[in-house]
C-alpha cells in the first residue's frame, strides 16, 4: 500500500548492512564501525551517524544524535524490531526495553517497533540506507580511519552533500523539503538530552552490597536478602526496592572496591567503624593517664592497629562495668606490673587486685634499681 507521509509524523531509523572497518593505530587491530541511518517520512532528510557496536546504548546514543541534527521531536520513531530496543518483540503488542520507555518519556515521542520480517514498515528508511551506502560509503570506501572520531567527521561532510543533491522528479532537495515540510511540524527538543541508563536486577550479600561491574555499593542492611533493581548511568548508581529509591552513589569503577555509606550499616557496624586508633587513646585519656597507656599498649602490640580495637573494646566494657576510678587504678598496677593486656585487667578488677597495694619491688623498680658494689665497677669516680 502506498504510504502518505504527514510533515513531522515519523522519523524511520535503521543500521546499514555495510560497515566501515576502523584500523587500531598502535596494534594494526581491525574493528568494523556500524551506520546508523535516520530519515524523516515527508522530507526524506537522512541523517547518518558511525557507532561502535548496535548495542541499546549506541541505538539510543545515536537516535539522540538524529534528533539533535534535525533540531526537533517528531510525533513518532519507527526502528528495527531489534532486542536491543524491544523487550517482547510481539507482532501485535511490542514492549520496549525500560530504558527505551524512558528515551520516549524523556523526548516525548512514541516508539512504533516495525512488525518483525516486515521491512516495508519502515520502507522509507531502507530507501535512505540504500543511498547513504551509495553516496556516502562508497565515497569512503579508499579511506583508512583509526578512530570513530575521524568516521564520523567524514560522514558529516558527506551527509550535507547528500542532503543538497537535488530530487530526480521533484523540486528542490532533501534540505529545502526539510524546511518546508517537516522542520515547522517538529516539537522542539526537551532543555538536556537524554541520559542512558542500564537497569539490572542484584541482591544484596550478607554485607549488604551489590555488586556492579566489579564494584561493590552499600543498600540498608535491612534489604539483605531481597532483590533490587540498579539503574546506573556513567556517572550514578541508584537502587529501587519496590519501586522507591533506597540508595545512591557516585559510579566508580575500581574493580575489587566499596562503597559505603554510614547510614546503610547496622548500629553496631556503624559504631565499630567509627573507633580509630587516635580516637581510642583519647577515650583512654579521659579516664586516666594510666589508661591511656594502657589503650596505647593494645594498639601498638599488634602488626596493625585494628587487631588491638577489640581489646580496647573490652576495657570500655570494664569502665562501665567497674567504673572510671577502678579502671585507672587497674591500669597503674598493670603499667606498674608490666601486664597491660585486657586479661590482666579483667583478672584484677574481677578479684579485687585494684584495691590492694602494690609490692615494695617490682620488676621495673628492680630494673631501674642500682647493682650492689664490686670489683668490676668503675664507678662515677672513674670518669672524672
Amino acid at each position: 500500500m502506498r504510504q502518505v507521509h504527514r510533515a513531522g509524523e515519523k522519523l524511520f531509523i535503521d543500521y546499514a548492512g555495510d560497515t566501515v572497518p576502523i584500523v587500531d593505530a598502535e596494534t594494526g587491530e581491525i574493528s568494523r564501525a556500524q551506520i546508523f541511518v535516520a530519515v524523516l517520512g515527508a522530507s526524506n532528510y537522512t541523517f547518518a551517524c558511525a557507532t561502535a557496536t548496535q548495542s541499546q546504548a549506541d541505538w539510543l546514543g545515536a537516535l539522540g544524535r538524529a534528533l539533535r541534527f534535525i533540531g526537533g521531536v517528531p510525533e513518532l520513531i519507527v526502528p528495527d524490531n531489534t532486542r536491543a530496543l524491544v523487550g517482547e518483540p510481539d507482532r501485535y503488542a511490542p514492549q520496549l526495553q525500560r530504558t527505551t520507555a524512558e528515551f520516549a518519556q524523556h523526548y516525548g515521542v512514541a516508539i512504533l517497533p516495525a512488525r518483525p520480517y516486515k521491512p516495508q514498515d519502515k520502507s522509507k528508511v531502507e530507501v535512505g540506507v540504500q543511498i547513504v551506502q551509495r553516496w556516502i560509503l562508497a565515497r569512503l570506501r579508499h579511506r583508512r580511519f583509526f578512530s570513530l572520531a575521524e568516521l564520523g567527521v567524514a560522514i558529516a561532510e558527506l551527509l550535507e552533500d547528500l542532503n543538497a543533491r537535488p530530487f530526480q522528479r521533484l523540486p528542490g532537495n532533501r534540505r529545502s523539503a526539510f524546511e518546508t515540510l517537516d522542520q515547522p511540524a517538529l516539537r522542539a527538543l526537551p532543555a538536556t538530552p537524554f541520559q542512558f541508563a542500564q537497569w539490572k536486577k542484584a541482591k544484596p550479600n550478607i554485607d549488604y552490597h551489590v555488586e556492579f561491574d566489579g564494584h561493590y555499593y552499600s543498600v540498608p542492611h535491612a534489604l539483605v536478602g531481597q532483590v533490587l533493581e540498579l539503574r546506573v548511568t556513567p556517572s550514578s548508581l541508584e537502587c529501587f526496592a519496590g519501586g522507591r529509591r533506597v540508595a545512591v552513589h557516585a559510579r566508580s569503577h575500581r574493580r575489587g572496591a566499596f562503597s559505603t555509606l554510614t547510614e546503610h550499616m547496622p548500629a553496631s557496624h556503624q559504631a565499630h567503624r567509627q573507633w580509630t586508633p587516635s580516637k581510642l587513646i583519647a577515650w583512654g585519656a579521659t579516664v586516666g593517664p594510666h589508661t591511656a597507656r594502657v589503650v596505647a599498649f593494645q594498639l601498638e602490640r599488634m602488626p596493625h592497629p585494628e587487631q588491638g580495637y577489640r581489646a580496647c573494646l573490652g576495657l570500655m566494657r570494664l569502665a562501665r562495668q567497674y567504673g572510671n576510678a577502678r579502671l585507672e587504678d587497674a591500669a597503674g598496677r598493670a603499667v606498674a606490673l608490666g601486664a597491660m593486656r585486657y586479661k590482666n585487667l579483667a583478672s584484677m578488677l574481677k578479684t579485687g587486685l585494684d584495691r590492694a597495694p602494690l609490692p615494695a619491688s617490682t620488676p621495673q623498680q628492680a630494673e631501674l634499681a642500682l647493682p650492689e658494689a664490686h670489683a668490676n665497677l668503675r664507678g662515677a669516680h672513674y670518669y672524672h
